[in-house]
């Protein structure tokens, strides 16, 4: 049974904590609440619209000692930024393996991570941009920049007016994969390069497109997440990856896609070389 710890409990973090409590195999020990919280101490299944679990909403002021009372293996953090590196520092020395679904994040601060999970030999899963659907979509983009390196490319994002960051941390690494893709190509090519256009407004939970635009056809490839369960399946993914892995990851190692790819096509090779052979020897 693994056992979670949920540090941050907005509206995603909830959702989060949902659907964990309807996984045979994983067990919500603590949560973490943030010291100015009116929840401090309320039940989280009150919280999440069910009877009591008999876990209740810790400040974080406490977290060494919630750590050492519940002994999570693993902890899903959505709080802000300054908060989850604080915390993954806690963490990591305990050993504690981490899933960040926090976006905002700067080069500094992911460094930071990485030398978390180096120093002191946990698991660090890495995913701001932590839906399953996006990750397909970023790995598409990347595949089509390499093919389609004269077209011009353009990413949208769209989120819920509440939203902090603009732009997303997702749209930023849809960027970063398309310069991956142009520069495998033989094209010179930055994410700083690549236009994003940003839009808040409303209640939207979350929508990213990509444009690829030639002189003659456009292709588009888009991901819009419909409610915030696609965040905490995302998440439940990620957490079980981690379980007795040490480093630092990302949702593109989660869900193993280069292999996933390559053995397909390996496949589709395997079997033509059949039918040629079937054709040759007659």
């Amino acid at each position: 049974m693994l056992r979670v710890c949920i540090c941050g409990l907005g509206k995603t973090g909830l959702e989060i904590a949902r659907v964990i409590q309807l996984q045979n195999d994983m067990k919500i020990v603590s949560a973490v609440c943030s010291p100015n919280s009116c929840n401090r101490d309320q039940d989280l299944g009150d919280m999440i619209g069910t009877k009591p679990i008999g876990v209740k909403l810790t400040s974080s002021d406490n977290l060494e000692q919630e750590i050492f009372r519940t002994r999570p293996d693993v902890v899903i953090d959505f709080s802000n930024v300054e908060a989850v590196i604080k915390n993954a520092y806690i963490f990591s020395r305990l050993k504690v393996n981490i899933i960040v679904g926090t976006t905002g994040f700067s080069k500094i601060g992911r460094n930071r991570l990485r030398i978390y999970a180096k120093r002191y030999h946990n698991g660090i899963v890495y995913a701001p941009n932590i839906t399953l659907g996006v990750n397909v979509l970023m790995f598409l983009t990347n595949l089509t920049a390499n093919i389609l390196s004269d077209y011009d490319f353009e990413v949208m994002e769209i989120h819920h007016k509440n939203k902090k960051d603009s732009p997303s941390g997702t749209a930023k690494k849809i960027a970063a994969e398309i310069s991956k893709g142009l520069n495998s190509a033989g094209v010179d090519s930055r994410a700083e390069d690549v236009n994003i256009t940003a839009v808040r407004a409303g209640g939207i939970v979350g929508k990213h497109e990509v444009l690829i635009i030639g002189e003659n056809d456009k292709i588009q490839i888009s991901h819009e997440a419909f409610s915030r369960k696609a965040f905490a399946l995302g998440a439940i993914r990620a957490a079980r990856f981690i379980d007795g892995k040490s480093g630092f990851y990302e949702m593109n190692d989660v869900l193993n896609l280069e292999k996933v790819f390559s053995d397909y096509f390996s496949k589709k090779d395997s079997k033509k070389d059949e039918g040629l052979n079937r054709l040759i020897i007659g």
